[in-house]
């Protein structure tokens, strides 16, 4: 029966995959087509432009006036294999709700607070906002291995979640509890972006806290497999992201091959053999895949996530504590914020190192 049941449900999957990619749009190189569609994931900005997705191209647009995430715009522009070449934004229309204005008001708090690039390492590590990580310090996120740590991840809804049920527990029975959780997970997810890995970690998460309320066991691995039948379910062409790949790929190399690494590094001092476990672990299933998509790969990558992975729980903690003390009292919140600086100082100091 359960040999069915998965078996109708990849079926299903690749029905669905293989309906989606045929019937939609094809454009041929050349032609000028025009898009309308809304920014799901935080811009990128550059010297001279600022890079969005939008229905599967990639558009560079002139840094102003600036795109932000939720915004729903009309690009046009002429294709040129996945790209959009010579694009022109015709239309914005600002994003509206209230995790949209939340999201604004903690990015301005922490732009005021901090000098660069500490505001924006921050803002990164925290809501997943790559706009004001200057050009310089991104290339050496990039040459050092880093950057997906500078963009909200799946460990940050696991802090998250955690966090959410050890304050909620306090309050309310584990019952009640549990769908709050899961609505400040979900919430939380929204003001970051629904990208890829973010989401994944969002699926797993909520299965992990709707099985405790049913009184179900917990399997990490059909939780990992249940997420990408989700995710590719809802939107197919995740397939094809990257970042779908790497955040399942890591995942995976990290269940299976994290404990025995952790064995095997029994002489690595304590307070750093958590992070170069888990790095190394990582790495082990998506260098692979960075190898083949960009031709490089830092063999250093894991020691250096190791050197920097523990300050992220302190400084998203810290960061998120302080941002909304300070929508209500921005002093107090500038002076908590103050506490995340020598963590964020020794991450901008390893990867400067090293990059």
């Amino acid at each position: 029966m359960r040999f069915l049941f998965w078996s109708f449900l990849l079926l299903f999957l690749a029905v669905r995959i293989f309906l989606y990619f045929t019937n939609k749009p094809h454009y041929s190189d050349g032609e000028k087509i025009r898009i309308t569609d809304r920014v799901t994931s935080q811009p990128v900005r550059y010297t001279y432009s600022q890079h969005i997705s939008l229905a599967g191209f990639e558009v560079y647009l002139p840094l102003y006036p600036e795109v932000s995430y939720g915004d729903k715009v009309v690009v046009e522009g002429i294709v040129e294999g996945k790209k959009l070449s010579s694009p022109r934004l015709l239309t914005r229309e600002e994003g509206k709700g209230v995790l949209y204005g939340l999201r604004k008001e903690l990015l301005g708090f922490y732009q005021r607070s901090l000098p660069e690039p500490h505001a924006s390492l921050i803002s990164g590590v925290t809501l997943g906002s790559k706009s004001g990580i200057p050009t310089d310090f991104w290339k050496v996120l990039t040459s050092t291995g880093t950057a997906h740590v500078v963009v909200a991840s799946g460990l940050n809804v696991t802090l998250i979640a955690g966090f959410l049920m050890n304050f909620l527990i306090s309050f309310f029975p584990r019952r009640k509890a549990i769908p709050l959780a899961l609505a400040g997970i979900w919430s939380y997810s929204f003001i970051c972006g629904f990208d890829a890995p973010i989401i994944r970690a969002a699926v797993m998460g909520s299965l992990s806290l709707t099985a405790q309320k049913i009184g179900k066991l917990y399997d990490a691995w059909r939780a990992l497999f249940l997420s990408a039948l989700a995710m590719l379910l809802i939107k197919p062409d995740w397939i094809t992201d990257l970042g779908f790949a790497l955040s399942f790929m890591a995942t995976a190399s990290l269940m299976l091959f994290e404990p025995k690494v952790h064995h095997l590094i029994h002489f690595v001092p304590g307070f750093f053999k958590e992070g170069f476990s888990t790095s190394l672990a990582a790495q082990i299933g998506i260098a692979p895949i960075l190898f083949v998509t960009f031709g490089q790969f830092n063999i250093l990558s894991p020691l250096i996530n190791a050197a920097i992975l523990w300050t992220i729980p302190y400084i998203t903690q810290i960061a998120l504590a302080a941002g909304l003390i300070g929508l209500v009292a921005e002093p107090l919140g500038r002076f908590i914020l103050l506490l995340s600086y020598p963590l964020t100082s020794w991450f901008i100091l390893v990867v400067d190192l090293f990059g």
